[in-house]
């Protein structure tokens, strides 16, 4: 008889989040397929489990140990799929070992559970309704533009060397963008900074600790009064690049909800002419 595959939320932080039903899987497993397989050793200590045999499972051996995986399951081994904290398979492994159960006809049963994720959109306070998962925030301004473009509530990664720089990054080409910074989720020192582009790229000016999720409300959400000052500078920069000081202003303007006749008479202290 097959086995199955269980893939198994992990807690991202306070380990009271791992669920009866989570927990029971990873005492009747066989195998368990994990990103680290020290830190999964940690978990079965804390938990007080009987650990059972556990094999790396990480972005280098994926592909190889997902049909070495299948096919254990084929011969009737519950293996479950575990990442270092939260939710497999979202920008952690896991994906292949699905796609390759799926394609063999094996059991696989999905268990709810911890996720810095939707932990994060969540607290953040802004839209619901339609949101997308953007990975690790890009590092290219084309590419930045283009998230700040999305008519959905965009959530990503970033670490904490790069976030001050993600965030002036942002801010510059939408200061008045709402959006919220939560950092170490579920943990001792957890905090939650909401605010404007702006005003967080203000407050991340140095680098902090911890893992964190950024995230940045739609195109079409707007904060009371927009802050001329991040558009006056990235208005600038852009006209330093090369461009054209009325083109740059239109541009700026449809990214930041201010208005293009106010950034250029800011930026040459004279009005644009007809």
């Amino acid at each position: 008889m097959a086995g199955r595959l269980t893939v198994c939320p992990t807690p991202i932080g306070n380990i009271e989040d791992l669920s009866p039903r989570a927990r029971r899987a990873l005492g009747d497993a066989d195998l368990v397929a994990c990103e680290d397989t020290r830190r999964a050793g940690r978990l079965y200590e804390r938990l007080d489990i009987e650990r059972p045999r556990l094999l790396s499972y990480h972005e280098g051996n994926e592909a190889e140990r997902a049909v070495q995986l299948a096919q254990q399951i084929e011969r009737g081994a519950r293996v479950v799929l575990i990442s270092d904290a939260g939710t497999p398979a979202l920008s952690d492994p896991g994906y292949p070992l699905i796609r390759a159960c799926i394609e063999r006809d094996l059991e696989v049963e999905v268990l709810p559970g911890p996720s810095a994720v939707t932990t994060a959109l969540v607290a953040s306070g802004l839209p619901l309704d339609r949101w997308r998962f953007e990975g690790f925030l890009p590092r290219r301004a084309g590419e930045l533009e283009r998230v700040l473009q999305s008519a959905e509530t965009v959530v990503a990664f970033e670490s904490p060397r790069r976030l001050p720089d993600s965030l002036e990054a942002l801010a510059a080409l939408a200061p008045n963008r709402p959006a919220a910074v939560c950092r170490e989720l579920t943990k001792l020192h957890e905090e939650v900074a909401r605010g404007t582009l702006g005003e967080l790229a203000r407050r991340f000016r140095d680098e902090v600790k911890g893992e964190i999720v950024v995230v940045v409300a739609p195109a079409a959400s707007t904060a009371s009064a927009p802050d001329i000052g991040f558009a006056v500078d990235a208005l600038r920069r852009l006209v330093q690049s090369g461009a054209r000081p009325r083109a740059a202003a239109g541009v700026v303007a449809a990214l930041t909800g201010t208005r293009a006749n106010d950034l250029y008479r800011e930026l040459t202290g004279r009005a644009p002419r007809e």
